[in-house]
């Protein structure tokens, strides 16, 4: 009953942070001269797929309510799922971290160092051919083998941050921040030089194309909707299965509410902050795989774009529990799709949606700083409703 509480309280807050956001940047379009209920009916929009007035795509869906006709477009929603998909992977790996008390800024070198792995693995069986080939693999090998290849490759990236911090006393933010430029320095290293794309006629920082069995194909043509998202929602149980009914999730949340009261508990910590750490290396370093086998089909620079930082938001929205992050992931996706359309029809700049973005988090922010003034309960409380 008191984790049912907990989270429809979390919900509400986050919502009515979410409604505030809006508000306020609201304002701020009325007060620089553009139309606030235009530019968010944009918005929304570009997030749904859905307006009024007749089809204007094949691919669209045309429909009657009332007096009211609109059409549905498959493309524009797809795209939307497709933007959830990464911000769900770091999400998760950054609440992860969190719940250990520990914050892990490393999701963007974490996801670069996985999808280079991606850009590897994913060229088995291409032979170095300049156009893509079917491969050497068969498709139900090759593809968990590029997942499974980049998921480890971001759990160690992220583990040495983890090592850092229980053997040497390195505090997190720092190693992972500086991990952080290691990794994205060091990629693009490798794909300027020994992984370089073998066309001659292409002079862009990137590898190859990864073999045609290890693409993810588009569930709606022409989109980067793939089925990267049921795996990253299949991850979202996944860590809710771990912190609620397994030995790790109970120690990760103890350390979470207080390393002393864990480790005179008998809870051996150091152990706990490494396997945290890298669970949530490995989360992020399976949103980059996702990026090279359904959209770019090679690693780039840039994959990683700031989806690493992007996860810090939909964590703290998210309140934390992986039901809040997918829900806040959801959010920060359509806002994302939707900032382009707005942009395009109404000539709000889609960075307006950072703007949102940043006054939600600090609304969210002042009922994480007011939670952690508030005086604490009792650890087995804690750990009842956490």
């Amino acid at each position: 009953m008191r984790l049912r509480f907990s989270l429809q309280t979390n919900l509400m807050r986050s919502l009515l942070s979410i409604i505030l956001g809006l508000l306020v940047v609201g304002i701020v379009l009325k007060l620089s001269g553009f139309r606030p209920f235009e530019a968010y009916q944009a918005l929304f929009e570009g997030a749904t797929g859905i307006s009024s007035g007749k089809p204007v795509s094949i691919s669209d869906r045309g429909f009657h309510i009332g007096t009211w006709d609109g059409h549905f477009s498959t493309y524009t929603f797809a795209q939307t799922l497709a933007s959830i998909t990464p911000l769900l992977f770091t999400g998760l790996a950054i609440a992860l971290a969190l719940r250990a008390g520990l914050f892990n800024i490393g999701a963007q070198g974490q996801m670069a160092v996985g999808a280079t792995m991606a850009g590897l693995v994913g060229a088995i069986g291409t032979g170095g051919a300049i156009n893509p080939v079917v491969g050497t693999l068969p498709r139900m090998i090759h593809i968990p083998l590029v997942l499974l290849a980049s998921a480890i490759a971001g759990a160690l990236w992220g583990g040495i941050a983890g090592y850092l911090k229980a053997k040497r006393g390195v505090h997190e933010v720092l190693s992972t921040i500086m991990l952080n430029y290691v990794a994205i320095n060091l990629t693009n290293y490798l794909v300027t030089h020994s992984l370089k794309d073998p066309n001659p006629a292409n002079m862009a920082v990137q590898t190859g194309l990864i073999a045609k069995s290890a693409w993810l194909h588009p569930l709606v043509i022409n989109s980067n909707f793939t089925i990267g998202l049921a795996l990253a929602l299949l991850c979202a149980v996944g860590v809710a299965f771990l912190l609620a009914f397994t030995v790790l999730g109970y120690e990760i949340r103890a350390v979470g509410l207080g390393a002393g009261s864990a480790r005179a508990n008998g809870i051996a910590v150091p152990r706990v902050i490494i396997k945290t750490m890298a669970i949530s290396g490995a989360l992020a370093g399976l949103a980059g795989a996702i990026e090279v086998m359904g959209i770019h089909h090679r690693f780039l620079q840039g994959t990683a774009g700031d989806y690493g930082f992007d996860g810090i938001a939909v964590a703290l929205l998210g309140g934390l529990n992986a039901g809040g992050i997918t829900l806040s992931a959801v959010f920060f996706g359509a806002l994302s799709n939707g900032a382009n359309f707005m942009q395009l029809q109404t000539n709000v700049p889609k960075t307006i949606a950072v703007v949102i973005q940043a006054i939600i988090i600090l609304f969210v922010g002042v009922r994480f700083q007011r939670k952690l003034q508030a005086p604490s309960k009792a650890p087995q409380d804690e750990l009842e409703s956490a």
